[in-house]
């Protein structure tokens, strides 16, 4: 059973926590952050992605972007933009988007729980991705950006967190992206306690968004303790920051892909090349094609939209094989466009749900050849995968909301 536990958050005072809440580092690129970052100076962001405060011609990864993070972090702290709580605690965080709402519960989770897998993993992490956060962790001597984990909901947790949630938030406040944040504080001896004890009924719990977060703040915890010849178990560096959900409010979007060209084929060709290979197909003019159910996938092609139905002999049970992006991947993707490896394959792009389906035919107007919209990963299929100790196919889910950075920091000391 994987260790949940209280901790002492650094966290902004009350009357700057939307001015500082920012959405995650990996979210923007340089340009995009430089600009937030003028437009909100408090925004987190000057500290997640340091090399906002640098003229633009010094390099992202510089030893001094990280110096500077954890300067500022220190200056926020000092001068009281920044508190850190005299006790262990735990907190609540609600996030509502439109008419969904999610409540989770920030916490420490533990290295050694990542090691044993009690913290289950459905993607792999790529080394060359890790090496930023793995400096920034060490360099600022903190966790700044919380893993997004999910757990199969208990009784016994949702009626904590509903009685929490009765007392007046923390933090209410309504981002930008019109999505609701509320933060409440569990500093009651008692009912931590009883938060904790709760959490030891639950024998896994599952990264939903954040891979190479965690695999940063993992290497960065395992460095420390090799560092340390006198090594307890017990020091801050053995645990991270988490937020965790309840499996049955999480709602994942879609992950569409967009290819940039036919692989050397026309129109004509490509389409009776789907055909072949174990889709039916039917044109669906200027109606953009939002799969319904398994096994459907929308294609955007020369102007047109066309409506793709994979036969069922080619539909699985099997926890990978039965996902969608897999079907896609194994009977479109690789033996029609050439699409081997997604993960490394440059003629192929991804595009986070939240965009929607004009998205798909903005970039086939601007830069790609087709585009496919797929049918959402569910969370059930989620927690299947990593149960079985598997890796899902690249981009398969695509997280909202997201967490916001800033709210809750973890110090390694």
């Amino acid at each position: 059973m994987p260790k949940i536990t209280p901790f002492k958050a650094i966290r902004p005072i009350k009357s700057l926590a939307s001015q500082i809440a920012a959405l995650p580092y990996d979210v923007y690129n340089r340009q995009e952050a430089t600009e937030i970052v003028k437009k909100e100076p408090l925004s987190f962001l000057k500290i997640d992605r340091a090399e906002t405060n640098f003229p633009a011609d010094l390099d992202t990864y510089d030893e001094k972007v990280y110096l500077r993070a954890k300067e500022i972090l220190a200056e926020m702290t000092n001068e009281g933009t920044f508190i850190k709580e005299d006790n262990d605690c735990y907190y609540i965080y609600e996030l509502t988007m439109n008419e969904h709402t999610q409540t989770g519960i920030v916490a420490c989770s533990a290295i050694s729980d990542y090691q044993n897998n009690h913290i289950k993993k459905h993607e792999n992490t790529r080394p060359e991705k890790e090496i930023d956060r793995i400096r920034h962790i060490d360099t600022v001597d903190a966790h700044t950006g919380p893993i997004f984990m999910a757990y199969r909901s208990n009784n016994a947790i949702n009626e904590i967190v509903l009685a929490v949630k009765k007392a007046p938030p923390e933090y209410d406040f309504t981002s930008s992206d019109d999505v609701s944040h509320r933060v409440w504080v569990i500093n009651q001896k008692e009912m931590i306690d009883n938060l904790h004890k709760s959490f030891l009924s639950i024998p896994a719990i599952y990264i939903a968004d954040g891979h190479h977060r965690c695999a940063s703040a993992v290497k960065v915890g395992l460095k420390r303790k090799d560092e340390n010849p006198a090594h307890t178990g017990d020091e801050e560096y053995n645990r991270f920051l988490t937020v965790l959900f309840p499996d049955d409010q999480l709602k994942i979007l879609p992950y569409y892909r967009a290819v940039t060209d036919l692989n050397g084929m026309d129109k004509v060709k490509f389409i009776a090349e789907i055909e072949k290979h174990g889709f039916t197909i039917k044109n669906n003019g200027n109606e953009a094609v939002n799969p319904k159910c398994k096994g459907e996938f929308g294609m955007y092609l020369d102007g047109c939209w066309y409506h793709l139905t994979v036969k069922p002999e080619l539909l699985s049970d099997d926890p990978i094989n039965g996902l969608d992006a897999a079907i896609l991947q194994d009977n479109l993707l690789k033996p029609i466009l050439g699409i081997d490896d997604p993960r490394t394959n440059k003629r192929i792009d991804f595009i986070g749900g939240i965009r929607g389906l004009s998205e798909l035919e903005r970039r086939v107007s601007l830069d790609m050849t087709v585009a496919f919209s797929v049918y959402a990963t569910t969370i059930a299929e989620l927690l299947s995968v990593a149960d079985a100790n598997l890796l899902m196919p690249p981009k398969s889910t695509w997280f909202e909301p997201k967490l916001r950075s800033g709210l809750f920091i973890h110090a390694l000391k």
